[in-house]
């Protein structure tokens, strides 16, 4: 959206007549994971990058202390009203249940605004597509009333807040990547994320002549609603199970070698499974990260599709549709690898594509996944980007 039709629609929505005010216009992005899918709440490594969609919010400062939100991604509803000082409400459903819990957290540690603000946000990440849009707007939203409140909030205690606010307000148990990659996220750059001490290191994405896919199935999907929880408390077991061995806080500080000779202590079938997905993706993203350095996108492909098979059979939270887009990618010469992204249960692929294949990976995946489903899929040729900005400050007042 052009930043001229968006303070238009700020206009319409909240009124700039009669107002002197300071607008400020900023950005959180969404992110992909490349490789690390669930391990990130087992105390493992992921690898995503932040990416060049994710949420926009327009922001004017109120004289009073009450807040107005509004998005413009969902049409024909009034503003959500509510006073800075009391953001929460539990029995909160919509979509603002997201930047109200991470003012519910920021407001427990002081670190909002002594004011009210009018928020317009726009996003153009689509929905329920694992590309962590809720978490571009936490963060986003910690980041901007930050920024207004002159808070100096660190990016990583950002990430953390955040967190904690779909943890414990939202309700669904996810770690620490999306946020952590949409507030530290770096153009051109991968993060290798230790999510257990959240020591953290770049690696260079040197894509000259290849490009990074993202291939939405459209059918979306819910964690809240899914059994995202359900494979939160089944790790849970496995490490419960494996504690009476090893002296471990998470599944992955346990090694390939210790499970495999240990396996036997996991009786029920499905735990074991659960088990031997987190360990072996854990140690997939450490060594995806060592090929991505070394420009091995052969070896990083593999490590890829492997990683795909281990969620649909091991963790089981792949379903036909992301089946038949990996299968179909797998499928054209030119595509180094192609995975599931994100939560599970319906969403996007990521893929790696040469550029003389593109055009072929398209209409091969396209026209395979109509026949096979019934609807097409959308792509996104996506560029990396940096973590949450400010892109544009203007004073504004009536009659310039």
């Amino acid at each position: 959206m052009k930043t001229s039709n968006f303070m238009a629609l700020f206009d319409q929505v909240f009124g700039l007549s009669g107002r002197e005010t300071e607008l400020r216009l900023f950005f959180a992005p969404g992110r992909v994971n490349l490789i690390g899918e669930h391990t990130d709440y087992n105390g493992g490594h992921v690898l995503p990058c932040a990416l060049s969609m994710g949420t926009y919010a327009l922001v004017a400062p109120r004289t009073d202390s009450s807040c107005r939100i509004f998005s413009q991604n969902v049409p024909n509803v009034e503003p959500v009203k509510f006073l800075i000082t009391h953001p929460w409400d539990q029995a909160e459903t919509n979509w603002s249940r997201y930047p109200r819990a991470v003012l519910s957290i920021l407001g427990e540690r002081c670190l909002l605004p002594a004011h009210g603000l009018d928020v317009l946000y726009y996003g153009n990440l689509p929905g329920g597509a694992g590309l962590s849009s809720s978490a571009s707007i936490e963060v986003l939203t910690g980041y901007a009333f930050g920024e207004v409140g002159h808070l100096n909030i660190d990016r990583v205690e950002l990430a953390l807040m955040c967190r904690e606010a779909e943890n414990n307000r939202v309700g669904v148990k996810c770690g620490i990547m999306d946020q952590f990659a949409s507030s530290m996220g770096r153009k051109g750059q991968a993060i290798l994320l230790n999510c257990d001490t959240l020591e953290h290191r770049y690696c260079k994405l040197d894509l000259p002549e290849t490009s990074l896919v993202i291939t939405n199935s459209n059918k979306p999907h819910t964690l809240s609603a899914s059994s995202y929880n359900q494979r939160w408390r089944e790790c849970e077991t496995a490490l419960a199970i494996l504690r009476q061995k090893f002296e471990v806080s998470a599944l992955c500080q346990i090694s390939g070698h210790d499970f495999n000779i240990s396996v036997g202590l996991i009786e029920d079938g499905v735990i074991r499974r659960r088990a031997k997905h987190v360990i072996t993706e854990n140690q997939r993203t450490l060594e995806a990260s060592v090929l991505l350095e070394n420009g091995d996108l052969e070896g990083f492909g593999q490590l890829m599709n492997a990683s795909h098979v281990s969620m649909r059979d091991d963790f089981e939270i792949s379903c036909r549709e992301m089946d038949v887009l990996t299968e179909l990618a797998w499928s054209v010469d030119g595509v180094y690898g192609s995975r599931m992204t994100g939560g599970g249960f319906g969403g996007c692929t990521v893929s790696l594509v040469r550029n003389d294949a593109l055009e072929k990976f398209k209409k091969t995946v396209e026209q395979g996944y109509l026949s096979e489903v019934g609807y097409s899929p959308t792509f996104y040729i996506t560029e990396t980007s940096d973590g949450a900005g400010t892109i544009q400050v203007r004073n504004f007042n009536i009659g310039q």
